[in-house]
């Protein structure tokens, strides 16, 4: 028993590892196309409609952080915010090494679409506090009269988003501080499988969400595996492991893209996340048609829907 549970430990310490320099490596990459709002082809029309920019014009400005873990925040926004209604606010938890500069463009499409995005330079973003301090950030500058965001930001009606070690970070973001409660929607792309994050020590619990919840991962073999029982960072059995967990009567799409692999899930699934934060933080009803299209999109597979 005690070679068993030793073999069995080993064997997780090999498999963190190694996905965590697979993470890194993958992260090294620059994460985003320049043009990808327009590269990605062969969309279905909910998802190619919001795939696009929005009509919004968008500025940015860098906060410090005043942290010791990482250094800065960067939110963008209506360039013409002060002439707006509140708008709803979208936190983002970085990749592993991704920091916010790595996949700027997906913040400004966000942005684009009428939303307040913010990002920050955390490295190890599994935690959800840096995302915490993130969402209490917007609170304090839409409370500060000498701020453009003043009475501009509607942080009671936040979502959250993150990408692989940031899927994490967006679920303990969502779940397990004081401002929690304040996100309206989560959206996580290729969360690492419960064992693997346990192995990494990014301890998550899938069944502490309360809030519409949008996940997706890629059918390449870095995100799906290769077939073998511990292979893949968010294989389909890790989609269907958590999706179980999901209470019954609350939002809970989760899907996997076809022909697509880990790193390229931070923006090929950005149309379908667009509209998830357009129909649940700004009620567009036409936003609300991706589920009957989700269902129908050759692009998609594995797709599970609870509401």
């Amino acid at each position: 028993m005690k070679i068993n549970v030793l073999l069995t430990s080993v064997l997780l310490g090999t498999l963190a590892i190694s996905a965590c320099y697979t993470l890194d490596k993958l992260d090294q990459k620059p994460a985003v196309p320049a043009n990808y709002t327009e590269q990605i082809q062969g969309l279905m029309p909910i998802e190619a409609q919001y795939t696009k920019m929005g009509q919004f014009a968008v500025s940015s400005q860098i906060v410090p952080s005043g942290q010791n873990r990482y250094q800065e925040y960067k939110i963008w926004y209506p360039a013409n915010i002060a002439s707006m209604s509140k708008l709803p606010v979208v936190v983002f938890a970085n990749g592993t090494g991704t920091a916010y500069y790595k996949y700027e463009l997906v913040f400004e499409h966000l942005a684009s679409w009428g939303f307040v995005v913010i990002g920050n330079d955390d490295k190890e973003s599994f935690r959800g506090d840096s995302s915490s301090q993130s969402l209490a950030l917007l609170d304090k500058l839409n409370s500060d009269k000498n701020s453009i965001f003043y009475n501009k930001l509607n942080t009671r009606n936040a979502g959250i988003s993150g990408h692989s070690q940031g899927g994490v970070g967006a679920i303990n973001g969502a779940t397990r501080f004081a401002n929690s409660h304040q996100f309206k929607a989560v959206y996580t792309a290729s969360t690492p499988k419960l064992a693997l994050a346990n192995g990494l020590k990014w301890d998550y619990d899938i069944r502490q969400i309360r809030t519409p919840y949008f996940a997706v991962s890629g059918t390449g073999k870095i995100d799906g595996g290769n077939g073998k029982p511990d292979s893949g960072i968010a294989p389909l059995s890790s989609l269907q492991e958590n999706h179980h967990k999901i209470q019954n009567g609350q939002w809970a799409v989760f899907a996997r893209r076809k022909n697509t692999d880990h790193g390229d899930m931070l923006f090929r699934a950005d149309g379908y996340m667009t509209a998830w934060f357009m129909y649940h933080l700004k009620r567009d009803e036409q936003a609300g048609k991706i589920l009957a299209e989700l269902e129908r999109n050759p692009n998609w597979q594995d797709v599970m829907i609870k509401r």
